[in-house]
């Protein structure tokens, strides 16, 4: 009896034992802090992060994500460096980020970051600059702007000023494309440009259009413009094209130190900057093609947090158009972003 009493003992134990796994099981929970849910934290890796534009974009991508649900937003600047950039990439990797929001600053490197992204299963878009293979086809999902047709507007602009201000036989005129011949993103923006300016400038003497590349920065795009001011003397009136807002406003610094402001005309890109160039008295910044950082950030964390909750597929391509605006109707246009 004492044997069947055991046994029937022992039973109870072990049922308990398995009652015990079941029910811990069936809770989720598998050791200490098991029963909590994954933090959803985003990166987001800019280029230049010390650059308005891309502040501006980091700030509403951060907006975005944390209004849809994530818990942290993680902003990294490159510094333009490809190094730093790939450390930044490593880091956000080894941190078991859900997700990565970035702009490359050399686009030799994008099979290397998405292999290195894909291999730790964390999704990329790609912002502003495409991730891309060698012949230039897009390997990540990207949102940006819509470059070409933008590039149209603001040469369509500028075309339109030499026109009406009598500048088509005037030798003593010419035309500067700024330039940045090794980013993807701002090569159509150039084309563009050149492409609408000759059309609606038609017959201007393509001799008298010149060339300056730069890597995106306003001190450069400064250099850049003031070499090719010092190196023609007898042109007195200079009408300046950039693919960026930082390139325009180092054509101004440029035109005010030849003394040159006064009868040129430079037409930007993104109006970010432009803005405040509009504040002023007088700026040889006279109009600027206007897209929205806001929502190209908030854009790209949308579609990114849309993936990471609901496993909705993130599009190979979104472009954003732009508007032209000048000192007369920037705040119009512009709204909010004109403060």
């Amino acid at each position: 009896m004492k044997k069947i009493v055991s046994i029937l003992i022992s039973l109870t134990l072990i049922i308990g034992m398995f009652v015990g796994c079941s029910s811990n099981s069936e809770n989720g929970a598998t050791g200490e802090g098991a029963s909590e849910e994954k933090k959803i934290v985003i990166a987001a890796i800019y280029k230049a992060g010390d650059q308005v534009w891309f502040i501006d974009e980091g700030d509403a991508a951060k907006e975005m994500a944390l209004s849809m649900g994530a818990d942290d937003f993680i902003y990294i600047d490159a510094k333009m460096n490809p190094d730093t950039y790939l450390q930044a990439i490593d880091n956000v990797i080894a941190q078991k980020v859900d997700g990565v929001i970035t702009c490359i600053p050399d686009q030799t490197l994008s099979q290397v970051v998405v292999s290195k992204l894909k291999d730790a299963n964390i999704p990329v878009i790609a912002a502003d600059d495409a991730l891309q293979d060698e012949d230039g086809n897009k390997i990540a999902p990207w949102v940006g702007i819509n470059a070409e047709k933008i590039g149209q507007a603001v040469g369509v602009w500028a075309g339109e000023y030499v026109v009406e201000n009598d500048l088509m036989e005037d030798e003593s005129s010419a035309v500067l494309l700024l330039t940045m011949d090794t980013v993807s993103s701002c090569v159509p923006r150039t084309k563009g440009q050149y492409e609408k300016f000759i059309e609606t400038a038609d017959g201007y003497d393509e001799a008298r259009i010149y060339r300056a590349d730069y890597d995106g920065t306003t001190d450069k795009g400064f250099n850049a413009a003031a070499a090719i001011f010092t190196a023609h003397p007898e042109i007195k009136n200079w009408t300046v094209m950039a693919p960026n807002d930082e390139g325009a406003v180092g054509a101004v610094r440029a035109l005010e130190q030849a003394g040159l402001d006064r009868e040129s005309c430079v037409v930007g890109l993104g109006a970010y900057l432009a803005k405040d160039e509009f504040k002023k008295e007088y700026s040889a910044m006279k109009a600027a093609a206007y897209f929205s950082a806001q929502d190209v950030g908030g854009t790209s964390a949308k579609q990114m947090m849309e993936f990471i909750l609901n496993g909705t597929e993130i599009p190979m391509n979104v472009a954003v158009d732009a508007k032209m605006v000048t000192k007369e109707n920037y705040e119009e246009i512009m709204g909010e972003a004109a403060k």
